[in-house]
This record gives C-alpha cells, sequence and structure tokens, in this order.
C-alpha cells in the first residue's frame, strides 16, 4: 500500500504528459520522420501495457530507493537514468535494426525520455513525502 501513492501518481503524470507530447506537441515531428513506419492508428492495448510497466520501473528504480533516503533531487537523478537507460534500448535498438529508422528521431526520443523520467519522478517523490 506503500508504494500505491506513488505508483499512481507516476502513471497519472507521466502518461498525462506523454499523452500530450505524442499527440499535441510532437506528433507532426514523429509522424515527418518516421514516415511510412508509423501506423495511421496506435495500438491502445499495447500502450496501456507501456504506460502500466514504464510506470511500475520508475517506482521501483527512480522513486522507491530515494523515498526511503533520499532527495526530489536524488529521484530526479535516478529518473532521468532510468529513462535514459530504457529509452536508449528502444531507440537505439530500432536504429540498429530497422530500415529507415532516423537519427535524428533517436536523439528527440532519448531526450524526452530521460527529461520526462526525471522530471515525473522528482515531482512523485515530492508528492509522496506528503503523503
Amino acid at each position: 500500500m506503500k508504494m500505491f501513492i506513488p505508483y499512481i501518481a507516476t502513471l497519472v503524470l507521466f502518461a498525462g504528459i506523454d499523452v500530450v507530447w505524442l499527440g499535441f506537441v510532437a506528433n507532426r515531428f514523429y509522424r515527418a520522420e518516421l514516415g511510412s513506419l508509423m501506423a495511421q492508428n496506435f495500438n491502445v492495448g499495447a500502450a496501456v501495457a507501456f504506460y502500466f510497466i514504464y510506470a511500475l520501473g520508475t517506482v521501483i528504480f527512480a522513486i522507491s530507493p530515494t523515498l526511503a533516503s533520499g532527495t526530489w533531487r536524488d529521484a530526479l537523478l535516478w529518473g532521468a537514468l532510468f529513462g535514459f537507460f530504457a529509452y536508449a534500448t528502444y531507440d537505439l535498438t530500432n536504429l540498429a535494426t530497422l530500415k529507415g529508422w532516423p537519427m535524428r528521431l533517436t536523439f528527440v526520443d532519448l531526450a524526452w525520455g530521460t527529461v520526462l523520467t526525471g522530471m515525473v519522478s522528482a515531482l512523485v517523490h515530492i508528492i509522496a513525502q506528503k503523503f
């Protein structure tokens, strides 16, 4: 139960901000970069599964350790590192294996995952300290 609030807060914040980013802010960029690689409609089930799993990973590897003996700055650092490694796995694997995967998209997406995960981890750390 102790991790329920951090998990829900991470899930809501991460998914909410990421949906705004992907749906409104960077939509044209991703479509331009990916071209025919990008599906017309996204797979809702896969997207939901990603957010549930990624939020859990963020809580386990970035937020939970800092709640016991750290600050929001520690959560920011560990979250950014978790985001960097997770997004690097995705983006660099795609760059290595998919014909036409753009280098520019790799850098933008990797930066986004790093910043977003770090920011959400720090915010959730602050929220969890209040409860």
